[in-house]
């Protein structure tokens, strides 16, 4: 399997979104939605959906894509991986190896945008490639990501995503719908307020985000050469993050008034095979 074509010049929309990240770092650190306290006391920050649905990772490689602060690559090595993560956020980066080297959990971070994994890792393969939660309306090109995801992989190696699903992502704090469902080669420009972990920071940054269909979303990857093994839907979330999401318990997000009519969350496993 060839790797990508080498990376362009990155755009002024992916030095945007670094600055954003960078930010969102300073905050969300400091948040309760990530609550690092409770990590560092030994909380593991997945969930159960990738928990069941990858199954025992002792002694295998994962390459955790888009980690941020790398809560959940610190979490599969605590359960066993050989973990590395992979970001664009320097201060996310940073964040990552300092909790790495307190925590003495043995993990890697490398700063790269996405595109630029085969360059930064070389030839490079694991067992298990992971991404998970609000990853991919930061990219451009599924296509691209996809095939980098299979470069990434051994034969064999299985590739797990959890992600907000598309249907969900047209709607507005008031459930009406307000963004495109179907893909643009062109970004959205949007104002961020605060943030997702902590809405109510002060703090105001623009952002470029691309839309994706689950059925793109699909293609790439089938067209990477990894056959998918499943495609799981969901109506609930274990995050609140969303203006138009409501907590029902601990751990368990709806849309309220939508519940099991709307799909909130998608998870897709696939393999390359030999």
């Amino acid at each position: 399997m060839k790797p990508p074509n080498p990376s362009p010049e990155p755009s002024p929309q992916l030095a945007v979104n670094r600055e954003l990240w960078n930010a969102w770092t300073e905050i969300n650190q400091t948040s309760k939605f990530y609550d690092l306290d409770a990590f560092r006391a030994g909380r593991s920050s997945l969930n159960p959906i990738e928990l069941e649905e990858l199954g025992d990772v002792e002694g295998k490689s994962l390459l955790h894509l888009q980690c941020h602060f790398g809560l959940d690559t610190l979490s599969w090595a605590r359960l066993g991986a050989r973990a590395t993560g992979i970001d664009l956020s320097d201060n996310s980066i940073e964040l990552a190896r300092s909790l790495a080297e307190e925590l003495s959990i043995p993990a890697r971070f490398v700063r790269s945008d996405v595109y630029d994994v085969p360059e930064v890792l070389g030839d490079e393969t694991f067992d298990i490639v992971f991404t998970s939660y609000g990853v991919l309306d930061w990219l451009s090109d599924l296509d691209r990501w996809a095939r980098v995801v299979a470069s990434r992989l051994r034969p064999g190696g299985v590739f797990h995503i959890v992600e907000f699903h598309p249907a969900a992502l047209v709607l507005d704090e008031e459930k009406n719908l307000a963004y495109p469902y179907f893909p643009s080669s062109e970004p959205m420009r949007l104002v961020e307020q605060g943030s997702y972990a902590d809405p109510d920071a002060d703090f105001s940054h623009d952002s470029y985000q691309w839309c994706h269909s689950l059925g793109e979303i699909v293609t790439a990857v089938a067209s990477a050469g990894l056959r998918i093994e499943h495609l799981h839907e969901f109506s609930e979330s274990p995050y609140d993050c969303f203006p138009f999401t409501t907590e029902v318990e601990p751990g368990r997000a709806v849309i309220a008034g939508l519940e099991d009519k709307v799909p909130l969350m998608f998870s897709l496993k696939a393999i390359r095979e030999a």
